[in-house]
């Protein structure tokens, strides 16, 4: 469990004002748009009640450990929850998780930013990610409650129409133009509202006029 207010960090040249420098705590409050103790920077694209927490699967450190060919600490890619065995490939939009007192659902693929890649020193970063589809996932609170780091990340509920984070992210990145799926996203109310929109505004362009 990590977690940051904004401050000002310096990646290679640049200074930016960001919360992804986050460091490990034992427990936590989770509130409906976040932690006690954490907060976002940027509140246009990051934060909100379908951003509440950030997840990243440490399943994909050893990857990453050997691109940029250093050990990585829990937090490396400004994740809320570092968690193990809850990948992409095996989670849906609208599964619900229970983590200590709170009830979280999985809402939208994190898409990585240019801060993530200054943080970690690698420009080209956000398209590695995008390429591998190692994202990692957001999640809105159902239920508010303390969370601590050693609690389970248990799956409580999975969401019957099973679209894959996976699924999604090979739309976003261009590795799939599935238009079926594309309007069924843009129409699902767990689908975190940013992608509704994002996928509505494709369905639209692929209407007959």
């Amino acid at each position: 469990m990590n977690v940051a207010l904004p401050s000002m960090q310096r990646y290679g040249r640049e200074v930016v004002r960001t919360a992804g420098a986050k460091s490990p705590v034992p427990n936590a409050l989770l509130r409906s748009c976040g932690f006690d103790g954490d907060g976002q920077a940027d509140l246009v694209n990051h934060g909100g009640v379908d951003k509440a927490v950030c997840v990243y699967p440490f399943d994909h450190y050893a990857h990453w450990e050997s691109v940029f060919g250093r050990t990585l600490e829990p937090g490396a890619f400004s994740e809320n929850l570092t968690v193990s065995g809850a990948v992409e490939t095996g989670v849906c939009i609208g599964d619900v998780f229970g983590v200590g007192e709170a009830v979280l659902q999985v809402s939208q693929p994190r898409t990585p930013c240019s801060k993530l890649a200054g943080k970690n020193g690698h420009r080209l970063l956000t398209k590695w990610v995008g390429q591998t589809g190692y994202t990692g996932f957001y999640m809105r609170v159902l239920s508010e409650g303390l969370m601590s780091a050693d609690d389970a990340f248990e799956l409580v509920e999975g969401h019957p129409d099973r679209i894959f984070v996976a699924d999604v992210n090979d739309i976003i990145f261009g590795r799939s133009e599935d238009a079926a799926l594309i309007a069924r996203l843009a129409n699902l109310p767990e689908f975190g509202g940013d992608g509704r929109a994002l996928f509505a505004e494709r369905l639209g362009r692929r209407s007959p006029r």
